[in-house]
């Protein structure tokens, strides 16, 4: 991140007491922020292609996890963390299905939220080359991995997945046959200083799976193991590149 071209962030914040302060800080840290108030702003801001939209979920003209589903629609790419009071599981549960990438309940510490933001942030970067070739692509049967085009394929169809699942994936394929803990996947896939609840990995393993399934992959190759955590099972044992 540079001066010249700052990473655009868009703050969607009702409350003023919250909004200000927290807007202030990320422009701080050299982040080109936009505010809005309600979601029919946030919905002009995203023309702007924000890389991530911190979103608050009770909002005044339109219900959070809502607005969360049109902005996942309209940016697929773009990261969604939920900034909200409602901390009951079911809410978690609501907030990541809409599509959000991230869950932290208020009332939060800055710096716990500034790293989030930075730790996402860096996951957007590209994957890098080795030796100046793009890395290679990973094949599993029917499901193809394109690492460098961070694209994914079962029998030649693209599976349009979310940025954090397709790392989920790539983490469990590059591992295929072997137990991962939730807590190797959390640090790959979001952050190795991650703090928050381990829900949100859940709740992504059961998105991916249910979007594999769509297209034809069979979801019980990815094996929830119980009380540590996950393993690619991967046809016939082999694994090629």
């Amino acid at each position: 991140m540079s001066a010249s071209s700052p990473t655009t962030i868009l703050l969607v914040e009702d409350d003023e007491a919250i909004g200000r302060p927290l807007t202030g800080a990320l422009r701080g840290q050299s982040y080109d922020t936009l505010w809005a108030v309600t979601a029919a702003e946030a919905l002009e801001l995203v023309e702007e292609s924000p890389a991530l939209i911190l979103l608050d979920l009770g909002l005044p003209d339109l219900d959070g996890v809502e607005l969360c589903r049109r902005l996942r629609a309209q940016l697929p790419a773009t990261v969604i963390v939920v900034l909200s009071g409602r901390a009951e599981d079911v809410d978690v549960v609501l907030g990541l299905e809409a599509g959000a990438d991230d869950y932290l309940t208020k009332p939060f510490r800055l710096p716990v939220l500034l790293a989030r933001v930075r730790a996402h942030l860096r996951r957007q970067l590209p994957v890098p080359e080795t030796a100046g070739q793009p890395a290679p692509p990973i094949r599993l049967g029917s499901l193809h991995l394109d690492l460098g085009a961070r694209r994914c394929e079962v029998d030649g169809q693209e599976v349009p997945l979310r940025p954090k699942e397709f790392e989920l994936l790539a983490a469990l394929v590059a591992e295929a046959g072997q137990a991962v803990s939730r807590q190797e996947l959390m640090a790959r896939v979001w952050d190795a200083q991650w703090t928050g609840p381990t829900k949100t990995l859940d709740m992504h393993v059961s998105s991916l799976r249910r979007k594999l399934a769509e297209y034809g992959e069979d979801p019980q190759r990815i094996v929830t193991l119980r009380s540590f955590g996950y393993r690619y099972d991967a046809p016939n044992g082999s694994l090629a590149g």
